[in-house]
């Protein structure tokens, strides 16, 4: 008995085109099906000002962790000039690890592009956020990291700014930063939090 080929119609979706950034992200946000969002990530990418908007998705409850990943990665892919640099350093305050690790990665993959933005930090007058420059220098590690922490703690006058380098220099220091980290405790005078960490980061640049 011969076999009778059917033939079955497959009706495949035409994905669109989107004229406008508002457009995409209507599509992504009302769609259900994951290859559709996917694409709809790729397309919102190619919009000037979508980086704001994919990076408020990194941190957002109803987006599904599965995109996230290829959000980061088309966070990445942006031109640093229009990426949106300090609301990706904004993730690295946030309790979600994972988001944390997203947002230190995507830095990672800027690499000298936020340098700008870490020394802004660094000279600026607000306290926060020159400890938390340090804490980005720390968790990307750049090549100039140790130098950049060098030049803070030659002239920082707050206690809690001066610490959290010296944190950190514990971890990238050498030994001949060891006479500044010691001139911390003459510039700290009676402060025992100091000593102690001074004299903790010393013992592990020495090993």
């Amino acid at each position: 008995m011969a076999l009778i080929k059917k033939h079955v119609k497959q009706d495949i979706e035409e994905l669109p085109k989107f004229s406008t950034l508002e457009e995409a992200i209507a599509y992504f946000e009302s769609s259900d099906n994951h290859d559709n969002k996917d694409y709809a990530i790729e397309e919102i990418a190619k919009f000037d000002g979508a980086g704001e908007y994919l990076v408020s998705c990194i941190n957002r409850e109803d987006i599904d962790k599965s995109f996230l990943t290829k959000i980061a990665a088309a966070i990445s892919n942006m031109d640093p000039e229009s990426a949106p640099i300090e609301s990706i350093m904004e993730l690295l305050k946030l309790d979600n690890a994972y988001v944390r690790n997203l947002g230190i990665s995507i830095l990672r993959d800027f690499g000298d592009a936020i340098k700008y933005y870490i020394v802004k930090f660094l000279i600026g007058d607000d306290r926060d956020l020159r400890i938390f420059a340090i804490n980005v220098l720390g968790d990307v590690d750049f090549a100039e990291s140790r130098d950049m922490l060098i030049e803070l703690l030659e002239d920082e006058e707050d206690i809690n700014v001066a610490m959290t380098a010296v944190d950190y220099m514990g971890e990238i220091g050498e030994e001949e930063d060891i006479e500044l980290l010691e001139s911390l405790k003459a510039r700290f005078n009676n402060e025992f939090y100091v000593e102690f960490a001074v004299d903790g980061a010393i013992k592990m640049i020495k090993g």
